[in-house]
């Protein structure tokens, strides 16, 4: 088997030398043998572990536990445990498809909030009201507002008071962040179906503007579901090349 050096892994991985050496405190890679005056002595597996924690790291899908999932399953194939890391990226991969499935029925949701007929229910609501009937915390109805997701009237002594409008809008809200779509990407949505009621809800969920500063992973959640399950069935490939090679 060939050995490398630490500035020969660098080179050929593509990063810092330090970070072979954050690599290896992390325990992301396995710990490498030492020459008598200190230096790390590297093999073909380290190299295709690197390949793999670059490989497992290229997605940035944080929620439920996704990225802490990967961060095992590297860990784990750096003990040599390949049957088990082959096992956590099924399970990745599994989670990355209920979550996309998540993604897509909350904009049918939406759109089936969005385009109902409005109610000629005159009541008004609020905002403690608002938060039991719809199992949102106070604070939660705050910050959503807060963000321009709303706007809510107020009565001439200052209460906030929600109509059926206020609380259609608060149910597409609510469907939509449990699915993990950014707040930024629903104000793009419900902004552009205010101007045009035809508007395609999941494109505009997913489709940032050009000018905007920072592009998050909820800012285009399907999209970047989709480049996570791709990127997990090329783990599995990697893996199951490794098990044949370095078990």
């Amino acid at each position: 088997m060939n050995t490398y050096r630490t500035a020969e892994i660098a080179a050929m991985i593509g990063i810092h030398p330090n970070t072979v050496r954050l690599y290896e405190s992390w325990e992301l890679i396995p710990k490498p043998q030492r020459l008598p005056n200190g230096y790390r002595i590297f093999t073909d597996f380290h190299v295709a572990q690197f390949q793999l924690a670059r490989l497992a790291f290229q997605s940035e899908i944080l929620q439920n536990g996704l990225r802490k999932k990967m961060v095992e399953m590297v860990k784990t194939a750096a003990t040599g445990d390949f049957d088990r890391a082959l096992q956590l990226t099924q399970e990745y991969l599994e989670q990355l498809r209920q979550e996309r499935a998540n993604a897509e029925e909350a904009t049918k949701i939406a759109g089936q909030i969005l385009s109902g007929e409005p109610t000629e229910n005159k009541c008004v609501w609020k905002r403690k009201e608002v938060s039991v009937y719809l199992n949102i915390s106070m604070d939660t109805l705050r910050n959503w507002e807060m963000n321009g997701l709303l706007t809510v009237k107020r009565r001439h002594n200052g209460y906030r008071v929600y109509t059926e409008r206020e609380i259609r809008r608060l149910k597409v809200i609510r469907s939509l962040r449990c699915a993990n779509y950014s707040m930024e990407a629903i104000l793009r949505m419900l902004l552009q179906f205010s101007e045009n009621p035809n508007t395609d809800i999941k494109r505009a969920l997913d489709t940032p503007q050009v000018d905007t500063d920072v592009v998050t992973v909820c800012d285009r959640l399907i999209t970047s579901l989709t480049e996570a399950e791709n990127n997990a069935k090329k783990l599995l490939d990697k893996l199951n090349d490794m098990k044949i090679k370095f078990s």
